[in-house]
């Protein structure tokens, strides 16, 4: 399946409804950590105005999401 052109923005919003809650912000860089499962990877979402498709992939890895699932939440 083909990965979603997304923001960081709408990143962190599809990310907070599979379970994941804003921690700490440097810069342009958001740290989420997983609110009920901690052995899930902290994951840092560049806001961006668009997140590269290598990053976007990377960052379904580290949450163990599939591109079905988070493209079902967006």
């Amino acid at each position: 399946m083909k990965l979603p052109v997304i923001s960081g923005k709408g990143a962190v919003k599809a990310f907070e409804k599979l379970g994941y809650a804003p921690v700490r912000q440097k810069g342009s860089h958001i740290r989420m950590k997983h609110l009920s499962d901690a052995s899930k990877t902290p994951i840092s979402i560049p806001n961006h105005k668009v997140l590269g498709k290598g990053l976007l992939r990377k960052l379904l890895r580290d949450a163990d999401i599939t591109v079905e699932e988070f493209i079902k939440v967006i």
